[in-house]
């Protein structure tokens, strides 16, 4: 017997000198935390999902009793059931009562959470994390900065190539801070462009020069960035070539009084100065203004700031379930404490945000969706993204503006919209099946049951089962 262990033993440690981690987990069943198998509910070459409700992201009115079929992992027909012919080989699934929606392009997601009440670090969620956006249909994210980008590019080969279950991932470089000079801002652009970064951030106390380079790096290699900007404000950014403005105008420190080039202003500051902000001032027309002539998107994350509101967000039994309890026992604290110290000023923040999202949008501007699982513990992945849905809502958009939001404008900016997005014949079979009707009453958007990437079908609760308990901790 000991010599059979020894034997085994060898044959392991050879296979590691030749494998990588997960290569050599595929062939150890039961290797913790590697393997799709157990969460796959169907992946027949063929699959026609019948008398279902289609909306198809791009705010068209849905279709009542429609079918869609997936044929090699892409989307073959989608229309009236009256319409659809399917092929003699399918897999047919009568759906009726569900709604398919295209997945959702998480736009500013991250693998990392906040330990120690936000205040201590923050630690990579590279097990619970990509599980928890497919279980709630986020097929496509783009990463929003990153603070351990080598994890954060193994984890998406790792997904790409079937060894773990998780959603197609936008690497992002590191983020782009107050300590790099021009130069090396531009030096960081291209290092990890070439490691397959697609898209950049600049942080709070980025200089406006270095910010300029980045920008210039980025652009000359076909690349976009992003920004969650202090000390640059954003008509600045703008006319710099930003491509994009993270979380909205809460914000845009400009309107600060007395503010210094290249000088970042307390939150308090910020905050105070935005809440006495009149959204139909000539300044507001004007930052819209220098948005639209340079083409800037803006991505909302509303579920992050209605954290910081008091009595605003809501206590989910499922996404204190997906915590371990020291995460858990942290966020209830701080909920608390937000509850009971003055905070009504995110009360008003929170709905002048939405109010000037709505007006950014109206006026033909690119909003995008996004949940930031950061701040202080509230927002997971996944089960935040649909959150924005419901706060988009509330703040006057549809449902199927919300959904659009959500797929078609996240696709699109990304330069995936010919693949995914909507739901539409050709495109990848990126797709959510949720029980209900979320048209008519956006909360049905949490009633994920399954999520098809690329054409196979995931199981929503089988996905989150496997995590509970672990948010905070792997």
């Amino acid at each position: 017997m000991q010599r059979k262990n020894i034997v085994l033993v060898s044959v392991v440690a050879l296979a590691a000198l030749i494998f990588s981690l997960p290569e050599l987990a595929a062939l150890l069943p039961g290797w913790p935390g590697y393997g799709t198998s157990s969460f796959i509910r169907w992946k027949d070459p063929v699959i026609a999902v019948t008398h279902v409700r289609i909306i198809d992201g791009t705010g068209a009115p849905t279709i009542e009793d429609g079918s869609v079929v997936i044929a090699n992992g892409r989307i073959q027909f989608a229309g009236g059931f009256a319409q659809v012919s399917v092929p003699p080989n399918a897999k047919i699934l009568d759906f009726r009562g569900y709604t398919i929606i295209p997945g959702l392009v998480g736009m500013h997601d991250h693998l990392f959470y906040p330990v120690r009440g936000g205040t201590g670090g923050y630690k990579e969620m590279g097990f619970s994390f990509p599980r928890l956006y497919l279980a709630n249909g986020v097929t496509t994210i783009r990463l929003a900065g990153s603070i351990q980008p080598d994890l954060d590019l193994r984890l998406k080969n790792q997904i790409d190539r079937g060894w773990l279950a998780g959603p197609k991932i936008q690497l992002s470089g590191p983020y782009l801070n107050e300590w790099i000079s021009p130069e090396q801002a531009r030096q960081s652009v291209n290092y990890w462009a070439d490691r397959g970064a697609k898209t950049f951030k600049a942080y709070t106390n980025l200089s406006s020069s270095a910010l300029s380079a980045a920008i210039d790096a980025a652009h000359k290699r076909g690349l976009k960035i992003t920004g969650h900007l202090c000390s640059v404000g954003f008509r600045e950014a703008a006319s710099l070539g930003i491509d994009n403005l993270e979380h909205g105008l809460i914000l845009d420190s400009e309107f600060v009084p007395g503010k210094h080039v290249d000088e970042c202003p307390s939150l308090h500051d910020t905050t105070e100065a935005i809440d006495r902000l009149d959204l139909s001032s000539p300044s507001v027309q004007d930052l819209l203004d220098e948005f639209f002539r340079h083409h800037v998107a803006l991505t909302s994350t509303l579920p992050v700031f209605e954290t910081l509101a008091p009595f605003r967000s809501p206590v989910a039994p499922r996404v204190l379930d997906a915590m371990d309890s020291s995460a858990r026992a942290e966020y209830l604290e701080i909920r608390t404490d937000v509850n009971h110290n003055d905070r009504s000023r995110w009360n008003s923040l929170l709905s002048k945000e939405m109010q000037f999202e709505r007006q950014f949008f109206q006026a033909g501007g690119t909003l995008l969706a996004g949940v930031d699982p950061t701040g202080n513990g509230g927002n997971l992945a996944g089960f935040g993204d649909q959150r924005e849905l419901e706060l988009l809502v509330e703040g006057g958009f549809t449902p199927l503006e919300a959904i659009h939001i959500a797929t078609e404008n996240g696709a699109r900016f990304l330069g995936e919209g010919d693949r995914i997005g909507t739901i539409a014949p050709g495109k990848q079979a990126d797709l959510v099946l949720i029980k209900g009707n979320p048209a008519a009453n956006i909360n049905e958007i949490e009633n994920v049951e399954y999520v098809f990437k690329d054409g196979i079908a995931y199981d929503s609760a089988k996905l989150i089962t496997s995590v509970r308990g672990s948010v905070g901790r792997r």
